[in-house]
């Protein structure tokens, strides 16, 4: 069983991470704050009795869930909206309005990104993914403990049980590794 100091303590540690996630995913700030409190509201009021150590895998079970119920919920509001827009003006005068010519996507959302760039940007991310696995594990770790979990060097330090001068040297080496390869995969950073 989880005490309340635990289970505060937990979520207080994966808040960052999982806002990262959120956004990551929603490309939405608003959203994805709302969807990592949605999250740790869920863990604390039906999981908060579980033992510690099963929280960090409930949670992003959780966060995956409320990530997903959010896309259903917009994929529900937009099919509403454009029933709706059916609903538009009629008449001579409108007889030449196009819903899609006076829609305009809200910038750094995904609807605004065109299907080739969202393609583009998924390969992107499988192929960044595919090398970072390559690296040695003492890199890997450092690596994204890093720089996608946000931990700074004294953190990662800490939680390798290493020096911070071996996390430095550890990130330079991976970080230069992964842009070679990427590269000799004609990626220009």
């Amino acid at each position: 069983m989880a005490t309340d100091k635990e289970l505060s303590d937990f979520l207080e540690n994966v808040e960052r991470r999982a806002f990262k996630q959120a956004v990551y995913a929603v490309r939405k700030d608003e959203s994805a704050l709302d969807i990592v409190q949605d999250a740790m509201i869920k863990l604390a009021e039906k999981y908060g009795d579980k033992p510690a150590a099963e929280l960090p895998m409930l949670f992003q079970r959780i966060l995956q869930t409320t990530i997903l119920d959010y896309f259903r919920r917009e994929k529900v509001r937009n099919t509403w909206v454009s029933l709706f827009s059916g609903l538009g003006p009629s008449g001579d005068e409108h007889e030449d309005f196009d819903i899609l010519e006076s829609y305009e996507a809200e910038q750094g959302t995904s609807a605004a990104e065109s299907s080739a760039d969202q393609v583009e940007r998924q390969q992107m991310l499988a192929l960044i993914e595919n090398e970072v696995q390559k690296l040695p594990a003492r890199q890997r770790e450092a690596f994204l403990m890093r720089y996608w979990q946000d931990m700074d060097v004294a953190e990662t330090a800490e939680a390798m049980g290493c020096s911070e001068g071996s996390v430095k040297t550890h990130c330079s080496r991976a970080t230069h590794a992964l842009a070679e390869a990427l590269q000799a995969k004609g990626i220009k950073l």
